[in-house]
């Protein structure tokens, strides 16, 4: 299913996704232990054990971990996993500082571009809680619709046959606010 070159640094034109190493543990240790940080990714702090065997790239080939740069400033960490041939999911997750400058749409919109033309994916899926509206309205941005809804998660998609809309204008604030 990992036939090509995954180890690449994808390039947005306001961020990039560098792959998430084991020289990343403490910086993502941090980020995952934060309340604030996690608030929407499940809601409970992880130990610095449970982040080095879920999201410093241990677990390749089935799930590709990332790092999303902005300015050469880490912001958020995104991953994705294939869940069928040529589809599959990703989740994504910025610093609360990095919110609302549109870096994630950016970030999302690299990620997706690539999953599409590198990787030949024809549908990718977000699942963001309900009420995490500022979480749909960046997937929204970056070209996702809403197709049903699954308890607190609304299901989103991303097809290759649907265009990926342009970048937005940068928010000149970051990365000074950060």
């Amino acid at each position: 299913m990992h036939d090509k070159q995954e180890n690449s640094v994808i390039e947005g034109d306001l961020t990039c996704l560098i792959p998430a190493t084991e020289a990343h543990l403490p910086l993502l240790a941090d980020w995952f232990a934060d309340p604030e940080f996690v608030r929407n990714w499940g809601g409970q702090p992880l130990t610095r054990d449970e982040v080095a065997a879920k999201y410093t790239g241990r677990r390749r080939p089935d799930v590709e971990s990332f790092l999303i740069l902005a300015q050469t400033i880490p912001v958020g960490y995104a991953q994705y996993a294939p869940t069928g041939p040529g589809q599959g999911g990703i989740d994504m997750i910025l610093l609360p500082q990095a919110q609302g400058k549109g870096l994630g749409p950016d970030a999302a919109r690299a990620l997706v571009r690539h999953l599409h033309t590198v990787l030949d994916w024809t549908q990718v899926t977000v699942d963001p809680e309900a009420s995490n509206t500022h979480a749909i309205r960046a997937w929204t941005k970056a070209g996702f619709r809403q197709v049903s809804r699954q308890g607190t998660h609304l299901l989103m998609e991303c097809r290759r046959d649907h265009s990926i809309p342009p970048t937005e204008t940068p928010d000149e604030s970051f990365p000074s606010g950060a």
